[in-house]
């Protein structure tokens, strides 16, 4: 599955993960390989990303934005 995040400024993050979780506005989700195609509005908090073949987590903090998922790629339009 394939993350891409990106500001108004530049792309923060791509790359292949195994799993992510996200502020959504109504409460924190995950997302895992093959995850149903959705729209999401985000919250101020951290996104935090499991990459692969790696045992470390990737926390990455945004104001803000919305999360595509479809086709086992995640975008990430944030502020």
């Amino acid at each position: 599955m394939q993350l891409e995040i990106v500001t108004p400024d530049k792309q923060v993050y791509k790359g292949d993960i195994t799993s992510a979780s996200f502020p959504g506005t109504d409460g924190s989700f995950g997302i895992l390989h093959r995850h149903a195609p959705m729209v999401a509005v985000l919250k101020k908090g951290s996104i935090k990303v499991l990459e692969v073949n790696s045992k470390e987590e990737l926390f990455f903090e945004v104001d803000g934005g919305v999360l595509e998922v479809k086709h086992d790629k995640i975008i990430v339009l944030a502020e």
